[in-house]
């Protein structure tokens, strides 16, 4: 039988999603879990792989068993061999047609930006920073640049695999509260760096050292070298992938609305 689960996690202890030798993964840790719970191996698939402190919200992910147990189970007693830093969310079951990665229309991300002079302190690890002031405006007038299908190229980092650089990008959303920014990024799928690429652009704009036409520019460039440095994975969460109803995957969890 095949078993979704929805997975959420704080990032900082992990070297991302992906099992490494060095055992330090979130997918390393939650195969070990499962593997507990289920006394045999189990090999997991992800929607979307999450780099080294990168965290989710809700990381889908699938594998296939033969062990039968109820949802509630498999909550439970996985997450009983989980680090307090890694959750599972929930679980059910799906038709094994389900592939978590390849059934997904569109896949969520949040960057969460703190606007302060002074650095995060409690925060630490959980959001990005910005000690200049940032201009609401020009960042929405350059984010509206990248609406719609484009190549990315001068958002990619160098060891992306994607097999091609054009994505479609389906919203972005730039909300302020308090002193806290959250910026939501929906597309069919994004390249390895995308949005921290996109990120280190848009601040800049938003402090001013660039005007938000310049966006037009990096993307029309087709160049990672003409874009701003990489941004900090601190703030950027996994919100989730989206699905046809007709496969019953929630469309997010608790968590969704819990951040700044």
């Amino acid at each position: 039988m095949r078993i979704a689960l929805g997975l959420s996690y704080n990032g900082q202890a992990y070297q991302g999603w992906q099992s490494q030798s060095s055992g330090q993964t979130v997918q390393d840790y939650l195969e070990k879990a499962l593997g507990t719970f289920t006394a045999q191996r189990v090999s997991t698939l992800c929607a979307g792989r999450t780099d080294a402190g990168v965290h989710a919200l809700m990381q889908v992910v699938h594998f296939d068993t033969d062990r039968e147990r109820d949802a509630h189970s498999w909550t439970r007693g996985t997450n009983a061999n989980l680090p307090g830093d890694i959750a599972v969310q929930w679980a059910l079951q799906t038709p094994d047609a389900f592939h978590c990665r390849a059934c997904a229309t569109s896949r969520r991300y949040a960057y969460v930006l703190l606007e302060s002079p002074v650095r995060p302190s409690v925060e630490t690890g959980r959001v990005g920073w910005s000690f200049r002031p940032l201009d609401e405006a020009a960042m929405r007038r350059a984010a509206g640049y990248l609406m719609g299908e484009h190549d990315f190229t001068s958002f990619r980092a160098a060891q992306c695999q994607a097999l091609s650089p054009v994505k479609n990008m389906l919203a972005i959303n730039i909300n302020r509260r308090g002193a806290y920014w959250r910026i939501e990024f929906e597309a069919n799928a994004f390249l390895h760096h995308m949005i921290r690429n996109i990120m280190g652009c848009l601040v800049s704009i938003g402090q001013g050292k660039r005007p938000a036409d310049w966006l037009l520019e990096v993307l029309e460039a087709r160049d990672r070298k003409v874009a701003a440095p990489t941004f900090s994975p601190d703030g950027l969460y996994f919100l989730g992938p989206r699905y046809d109803p007709k496969w019953g995957i929630p469309d997010r969890t608790a968590a969704y609305d819990g951040l700044p």
